[in-house]
C-alpha cells in the first residue's frame, strides 16, 4: 500500500523536491523539517514497502519522483539496472561520503548503514567474540534462529560470505547454519530477539539499528524485555569486520526539480543530515568522524568490513540462489 504524505511545510520560495521512499515517514521527517527550513524547498514524499523502482519505471518521463531513498545496497543496485537513474555528480558528495559506500558510476549514494550481527543470550551465551563461519560448529546445534534466507539483509550477509570465503565455501556456511537453526526461519529481527528471551534459541542474526528501536518502544515496551534479554556481539572483529549494509539514494532519470534534488542529496551528506539521520533511525553514519545515537554507541565498537557495497550487490544473485539451492528456510536437515 502507498501513502501518500502532506508537504513538510508550506510552499517557500525554494521550490519542491518530490521524494520516494521506503523509509517510514518519522524516519525521514526530521531530516526534511530541517532541509525546508535552510533552503526553502518543499519536499513531498510518498512511501511505500515495496514497488516504487518499478512504479518509477512505469511512469516513464512523466514520473514526478526526483530521488528514491531506499533501504538496501541491493534496491539501489535493482533501480539502476531498471535504467531508472541518472548520475549523481557532486563534489560535495564525493567530499562527504567515503568510495566504498557510493556506486562507481554515480548511479546511488549511501546515507547510513547498520551491521548484520549476533543477538546473543546474556544467560546462555558466554562467547565473547565469534565469527560467521562459527555458526557451522557443533556447539552451536539447535540453538540459532533467523528470518527468512530470502530476505535481503541474510541476502546481503551470504553474498559477503561469497566475497570473502568463495562460493563453495560460503555455501557450507549456510548450510551448516541451516542444520543450527532451533526453528524454521521465520519472522523479522525483533522475532528473533523474541525467541531468545523466551529461551527456544540462544544466538540469532539481526540488525544493529533494531536493538535501538526495541529499547526504545514505549508503545511496546514488551520490547525492551526482549532487547534486555540479549547482548549483541560483532561478528568477525578479529578479522574482516562485520557485515554491513546501507540505506541511500538516487537520483530519479527524469528528477523534475533535479537541482532541488541534488541540493536535497548533498543536504543528507552532511555532518548535521548524518546526525539526525543516524540519531533518528539508530544506524551509523557513513561520513567518518561522526557517532550514532549513544543507545548504538553502548553496544560497542563495530568494525566494518572493507568490502565496498557495489563489490557486495555483485553477489547477491548467487547467494540467493544458494539459499534456494540448500532449501535454508526449510530449516535443519539432520
Amino acid at each position: 500500500m502507498v501513502a501518500v504524505l502532506a508537504p513538510v511545510a508550506p510552499a517557500l520560495a525554494g521550490g519542491e523536491v518530490n521524494i520516494y521512499s521506503y523509509r517510514q515517514p518519522d524516519l525521514i521527517q526530521p531530516l526534511l523539517d530541517r532541509f525546508t527550513k535552510e533552503t526553502g524547498i518543499r519536499a513531498n514524499v510518498v512511501t511505500a514497502s515495496a514497488g516504487l523502482e518499478e512504479r518509477i519505471a512505469a511512469e516513464g518521463e512523466f514520473s514526478p519522483a526526483d530521488i528514491l531513498l531506499s533501504v538496501d545496497v541491493g534496491r539501489l543496485e535493482n533501480a539502476k539496472a531498471l535504467g531508472i537513474t541518472q548520475p549523481i555528480e557532486s563534489k560535495v558528495v564525493e567530499q562527504n561520503i567515503p568510495a566504498i559506500y557510493r556506486d562507481p558510476d554515480h548511479g546511488w549514494v549511501g546515507l547510513t548503514m547498520r551491521g548484520r550481527v549476533f543477538y546473543a543470550s546474556r544467560e546462555r551465551v558466554k562467547e565473547e567474540k565469534l565469527s560467521y563461519e562459527d555458526l557451522i560448529r557443533p556447539e552451536w546445534k539447535g540453538r540459532l534462529c533467523t528470518r527468512s534466507g530470502q530476505h535481503v539483509y541474510n541476502i546481503g550477509l551470504f553474498a559477503n560470505l561469497i566475497a570473502n570465503d568463495g562460493v563453495g565455501e560460503a555455501t557450507k556456511i549456510v548450510e551448516g547454519i541451516r542444520d543450527n537453526l532451533a526453528m524454521k526461519p521465520s519472522g523479522d529481527d525483533r522475532a528473533q530477539a523474541k525467541a531468545i528471551w523466551a529461551g527456544e534459541c540462544d544466538l540469532a542474526l539481526g540488525n544493529t539499528y533494531y536493538v535501538g528501536l526495541m529499547e526504545t518502544d514505549t508503545r511496546e515496551p514488551e520490547q525492551q524485555e526482549w532487547a534486555k534479554a540479549m547482548r549483541v556481539i560483532f561478528p568477525n572483529s578479529d578479522g574482516r569486520g562485520t557485515e554491513v549494509n546501507i540505506s541511500g539514494v538516487v537520483l530519479a532519470k527524469n528528477a523534475p526539480n533535479k537541482a532541488n534534488a541534488l541540493k536535497l542529496i548533498e543536504f543528507l551528506t552532511s555532518d548535521e543530515a548524518q546526525e539526525i539521520y543516524a540519531d533518528v533511525n539508530f544506524e551509523y553514519p557513513v561520513k567518518p568522524g561522526l557517532k550514532p545515537n549513544k543507545v548504538i554507541q553502548d553496544l560497542g565498537t563495530m568494525k566494518p568490513d572493507p568490502l565496498p557495497m557495489w563489490e557486495l550487490a555483485k553477489y547477491r544473485k548467487q547467494a540467493s540462489e544458494i539459499v534456494d539451492k540448500v532449501d535454508f528456510d526449510g530449516g535443519p536437515q539432520n
